[in-house]
């Protein structure tokens, strides 16, 4: 256990964020202050410290970072119309943060940042030798915010998750609804892709954070096996006690079906999951990565099965009415 710990979180109202806030106190930290822009979400019934500030706020960050022994860094922006909105966000932000750190005397800074870096590489699976060609927006931002911190003395280490799902994530929500209506949507000719259950990418941060070995490293933390998109099919249909049928969309369709995504999403104000940036990440970016690594250093490992974590990923949609 470890006792008397005090942590600083950004990004835990979110979804990963708010799982990681969760295993936090299960893991014994006496504090954990967490940045909030507005609404507490989903930690709102949770003993926390509620910090009200932006990573824009120097002074808010003094304050809130004060006798702070880990930082943890999620708040992030995973999709946005414009270069410069992701850039603030990921890189501006980041940089703040590190700011304020410097004066803090922390003992490590966690800071997740995404398989989406790699982008496009000639390798299958990435581990953490695989160069860096980002095909997105996205990716060239967590890559510059990647950059900025390897400059810094700080004690800092990166991670990055593949694809994350679990209980309160919207993104993958899309593919589960799909299948409950009888259709399973995948990309033609695609090797599968990592995934990791949010619950034990949130354990994995920790183990990463408070291992004395980590310091200045990267990491990616995903399952230990790549998953096919029919044992994704198969996993969703027994949760959901529901038969679909796999669709199959042609390469050629997938960057006019994310504008079309995006054009529809224009008229309802939001920026879908799957837009032009999104489409041209499946088409060219590297899905699948190694956490070999992780587990030889610290003792990394994902527990759950695919069938535990979609079963229980579903159960939670059931219940609150997201399914």
């Amino acid at each position: 256990m470890a006792m008397g710990k005090t942590a600083f979180v950004t990004g835990g109202t979110g979804f990963v964020g708010s799982h990681l806030v969760e295993a936090l106190l299960q893991h014994g930290y006496s504090e954990i202050r967490c940045l909030i822009r507005s609404e507490p979400k989903w930690l709102s019934n949770l003993n926390v410290s509620h910090v009200y500030g932006t990573l824009d706020d120097p002074v808010a960050l003094k304050r809130a970072l004060k006798g702070v022994e880990y930082i943890y860094h999620l708040g992030a922006l995973t999709r946005a119309k414009t270069w410069s909105m992701l850039y603030n966000a990921n890189v501006e932000a980041t940089t703040n943060l590190m700011r304020a750190a410097v004066d803090a005397n922390v003992s490590k800074i966690c800071v997740a940042s995404s398989l989406a870096v790699v982008g496009k590489s000639g390798e299958l699976i990435a581990d953490e030798s695989t160069p860096c060609q980002p095909v997105s927006m996205y990716g060239w931002s967590k890559l510059a915010m990647e950059n900025e911190l390897n400059q810094s003395s700080l004690p800092i280490i990166i991670l990055r998750p593949p694809a994350v799902y679990g209980p309160r994530d919207r993104d993958l929500l899309t593919f589960f609804s799909a299948v409950n209506r009888g259709i399973c949507v995948a990309p033609r000719r695609d090797h599968g892709l990592s995934l990791v259950y949010v619950k034990d990418l949130a354990r994995g941060i920790i183990q990463a954070t408070e291992s004395p070995h980590t310091v200045g490293k990267t990491y990616y933390l995903g399952n230990h096996k790549v998953i096919s998109w029919g044992a994704l099919k198969r996993a969703s249909e027994n949760a959901l006690n529901k038969k679909s049928r796999m669709v199959h969309v042609p390469r050629s369709l997938i960057l006019p079906l994310g504008s079309i995504s995006e054009f529809t999403g224009k008229l309802s104000r939001n920026y879908p999951p799957l837009n032009r940036e999104k489409a041209r990440e499946i088409l060219h970016a590297t899905k699948q990565c190694s956490s070999r690594k992780a587990q030889e250093e610290f003792g990394y490992t994902s527990h759950t099965s695919l069938e535990e974590g979609i079963q229980e990923t579903i159960t939670w949609y059931r219940k609150h009415r997201w399914l």
